[in-house]
């Protein structure tokens, strides 16, 4: 141990403690005010209440989520957030605040994972507690690095602007990080029926869904600023519908026709759809919903194409290798221009795909599009987890997303399930598609707010790109929207059924189709700059 140099100041030092020292050596002078408080193991009581009151208010933020869509509370939560943040005595102290404030969050909307586990719970038992928290901890971590670097700016509106512009930035980060995962941002809480619905979500044409989180979250905070604020607040609403509005008023002409698809829903349940007991009765429904529906299905618009589409991995078999199963699928719609099928492939590597197949009268097989984007613990394993959750490793992933082109059939982009949820992600700039597909299976969820925040995923896409989309789902919800998120039709959850929509054409391409992420990074980088603007001084006063 390297001890102090014995000079005069040292022994000065030692002479006034040891003047004053108690028995046993130890000193005696009086320690700080307030030093008992802050020495004292874990939290205070004072600070587990703040704590808990924070997960309250991210858990009832979740409300404005779809399919509630309950917006007024983020004018409540956000508020309430902010203060804390002002509250807390450090960077370190506000990001806690954001991390607890995400944490209920993304329990309160996420809770449906936990019905994916239940349906393997004889193997995942001991997921099924861990499930939901466990997934809403990292994501937490996104708000919480958000509300860390707003506590850096002064209180007030500098510090509010900081906030909303690192909350989306860390959401724009949500899309890259570990494979991504950008489920349920703030801007798709505008997932409201009706015109003033389809308004709210309009400005998506121009800055994507992150956009839209940028303003409802200044919308949101605005109120914690006082009677200004909330004047504010409101006439930011009020700009932002009638933007929206206008865009409806006077909607961008469609380029052409897209086809007439048959979306077919089987209803198949999770338990069953892999089952080798089940597999001939799975297939005979999808063969009689098909041929049901073809049959009542009106002559599509003139120029465009009759199609069909199944759910993912509906097909219950391996769809290449079995040309009598093709053959009697495309006889069920004997006058279909193509068949879009989901069924599990095996490359030549032996390795498992997801994949749907694209098939020609008589059976043949067009294309093939194998799905690039994988869930994460769900369709393959991250290293990073020691245990082994999915079966055999998951699936492959393809080599990415494209247009697929078929003779008389308009250019359309397949999205399998969760590859829907990635904005600026879905349509190729170079070789544009004319309308989108999305194939899904959300019985893994449940009759839970999961399917109906996947759907609303889906519309957004719709709006964000100005083209038509057509989702076909195993329990539901398929449906089809246009390129301005209007319903074309569905098929609720929980429903054996077949629907025929004949699809618009697709919408010139928007402001956003054309600039991707960089457009609402830019907004976000803006205001994360205009918090940093120097302070107006008052001129001092001049008593001379």
């Amino acid at each position: 141990m390297i001890g102090l140099p014995p000079d005069r100041s040292a022994g000065r030092l030692a002479g006034r403690s040891v003047t004053r020292a108690a028995p046993g050596g130890v000193a005696a002078a009086a320690p700080p005010a307030g030093f008992a408080e802050r020495a004292q193991p874990g939290w205070s009581a004072d600070t587990r209440r703040g704590a808990l009151a924070l997960v309250a208010a991210g858990m009832l933020s979740a409300l404005a989520m779809p399919p509630l869509c309950l917006v007024p509370v983020l004018w409540l939560t956000l508020p309430f957030l902010l203060a804390r943040i002002d509250r807390s005595r450090s960077v370190w102290g506000a990001g806690l605040a954001g991390l607890a404030f995400g944490f209920g969050f993304y329990l309160a909307g996420l809770y449906w994972v936990t019905d994916a586990v239940l349906v393997r719970a004889a193997e995942l038992w001991w997921a099924v507690p861990l499930a939901a928290p466990l997934l809403a901890i990292p994501l937490a971590l996104f708000i919480a690095a958000a509300c860390a670097l707003a506590r850096l700016a002064p209180p007030g509106w500098r510090r509010l602007l900081l906030l909303a512009a690192c909350w989306t930035l860390s959401d724009l980060a949500r899309e890259f990080a570990f494979t991504g995962f950008p489920w349920n941002p703030l801007g798709s809480a505008w997932e409201w029926s009706g015109t003033l619905g389809r308004a709210m979500i309009q400005p998506a044409a121009w800055v994507g869904v992150p956009g839209l989180t940028l303003l409802t979250l200044l919308a949101g905070l605005l109120p914690a600023l006082g009677r200004r604020g909330r004047t504010w607040s409101l006439l930011l609403l009020a700009a932002w519908a009638a933007a929206g509005g206008a865009r409806l008023l006077d909607p961008p002409r469609p380029i052409g026709t897209g086809p007439e698809i048959l979306l077919v829903q089987g209803n198949i349940s999770e338990t069953h759809k892999f089952s080798s007991a089940w597999a001939l009765q799975i297939f005979r429904t999808y063969l009689r919903l098909t041929h049901e529906g073809a049959e009542r299905a009106p002559l599509p618009a003139s120029g465009a194409a009759f199609v069909f589409a199944w759910p993912e991995s509906a097909f219950p078999g391996l769809l290449d290798e079995d040309p009598e199963a093709r053959r009697l699928i495309m006889q069920a719609a004997p006058r279909a221009a193509a068949g879009l099928v989901g069924s599990v492939r095996f490359g030549a590597d032996q390795r498992p795909r997801n994949s749907l197949f694209v098939l020609r009268p008589g059976g043949s097989i067009a294309d093939i599009y194998d799905k690039s984007h994988l869930v994460p613990f769900g369709e393959y394993q991250p290293k990073i987890l020691p245990v082994q959750v999915v079966p055999g490793g998951g699936f492959e992933a393809g080599p990415g997303r494209r247009t697929l082109h078929l003779p008389g059939v308009a250019p359309f982009a397949p999205l399998i399930c969760y590859e829907v949820i990635f904005p600026g992600e879905v349509a190729s700039r170079a070789d544009r598609p004319a309308w989108l597909l999305n194939i899904t299976n959300d019985a893994w969820f449940g009759d839970s707010a999961g399917p109906r925040q996947h759907l609303a995923a889906a519309r957004m896409r719709a709006v964000e790109e100005g083209l038509p989309l057509a989702r076909a789902a195993n329990t539901g919800i398929s449906a089809a929207f246009d390129g301005t998120g209007r319903e074309l039709g569905r098929i609720g959850w929980g429903r054996a059924a077949s629907l025929a929509v004949q699809l618009p054409g697709a919408l010139p391409p928007t402001v956003f189709a054309r600039g991707g992420l960089w457009l609402p990074t830019l907004l976000a980088l803006a205001v994360a700059g205009a918090s940093a603007l120097p302070r107006r001084r008052r001129p001092a006063p001049d008593f001379a």
